[in-house]
């Protein structure tokens, strides 16, 4: 299964270039972080993913959300290993196509996107080098088994968060940074008094913070 992509190229094309790849949140598209592509550093190429599965009557997700008969919620978490994998193929076949620097891949996800960028990296270190985690949280039960072995001493993570999101409570948000800092990995984590978005103070801190 080949991901669909929005592409934007750097200013200058190098031999090799550093990329931020987009991945969006359930039920949204490729379009929705690519609003904000020509806002990010123009050195990079940024491409911004589709999630492979469809949603009704519009939409995408990278893996089912169902609810049980109390409303509780329930993620697909074959899907989104399922997923976590097409992600880390689909970065292999961009390295081959595009002149992109393989040490300096970098992740910018939203929500159900922040969830698959946090397993992406942890799972596959070795083609990741920062990640900014938007919204969203780490779930443990979809990283590859034997993540905390693997060489990640140069991976990067900003990590951010509204505290009144009403869609993934800011509790969940807050347990990634120090399982992160307790694999020895570089973390900053900001709070915004917003719900499930992405403030302007936010946006621009991140970029600060990738182009430090």
């Amino acid at each position: 299964m080949n991901l669909h992509y929005l592409i934007r190229e750097p200013k200058k094309i190098k031999e090799q270039n550093p990329v931020l790849i987009l991945i969006h949140g359930y039920g949204s598209n490729e379009e929705d972080l690519f609003s904000f592509a020509s806002e990010l550093p123009s050195e990079y190429y940024v491409i911004s993913l589709r999630a492979p599965y469809d949603l009704q009557p519009y939409g995408h997700a990278w893996y089912a959300i169902h609810f049980d008969a109390d409303a509780n919620k329930f993620s697909d978490d074959e899907q989104a290993k399922q997923s976590r994998d097409l992600i880390a193929s689909f970065i292999d076949e961009i390295v081959t196509k595009y002149p992109i620097d393989k040490n300096n891949i970098n992740l910018i996800g939203f929500s159900q996107g922040a969830i698959l960028s946090y397993a992406t990296a942890l799972s596959y270190p070795e083609k990741i080098n920062k990640v900014i985690a938007l919204s969203g949280y780490l779930n443990k039960n979809i990283l590859v088994k034997d993540f905390a072995s693997k060489n990640n001493q140069h991976q990067k993570f900003f990590i951010s968060h509204g505290t009144v999101d009403q869609v993934i409570p800011v509790d969940w948000a807050r347990k990634a940074a120090p399982f992160i800092q307790n694999l020895g990995l570089d973390v900053t984590y900001k709070e915004y008094p917003v719900g499930h978005g992405v403030a302007p103070q936010n946006f621009y801190d991140f970029r600060d913070w990738l182009n430090s």
